[in-house]
């Protein structure tokens, strides 16, 4: 390990239940849809590296936890969601992106990088060896 710096595009306040999946090293597909995340996500290639977290973008800071996991697959989607009552028709369009995530380990921020608002955020992480985690 050592000083090595480990930058990673870090993906903030995702869900419990998507957490705990990836701790038991599953490969698992998820949606974005918050924009922080939407556009953190958006330059991403197969092969990446990225951290996820439960905390949320406000509470982002050096000692949080989450998971390291390598993009396997992304997707891009949009689609039409229609509604209609007796005096309204609507119809809106909903971009997601879909990553089908293969979890590596568990793993904790060392620095925030950058979490700007607008911006994409990173961090510094480094692995937890298995008997410190929690």
């Amino acid at each position: 390990m050592g000083d090595r710096m480990s930058e990673y595009v870090a993906l903030t306040g995702i869900s419990d239940h998507v957490i705990s999946e990836l701790k038991q090293n599953r490969l698992l597909t998820i949606e974005i849809r918050s924009p922080h995340n939407f556009f953190a996500a958006m330059d991403l290639k197969t092969g990446d590296l990225i951290f996820l977290t439960r905390t949320s973008p406000d509470d982002l800071t050096g000692g949080n936890t989450g998971i390291i996991a390598k993009l396997v697959k992304n997707q891009l989607s949009t689609y039409r969601v229609m509604q209609s009552g007796e005096m309204y028709y609507e119809e809106r369009e909903m971009t997601t992106l879909r990553l089908q995530l293969d979890p590596r380990c568990i793993a904790r921020v060392r620095k925030v990088l950058n979490n700007r608002i607008g911006t994409i955020s990173k961090v510094d992480a480094e692995e937890i060896p298995l008997y410190n985690a929690q």
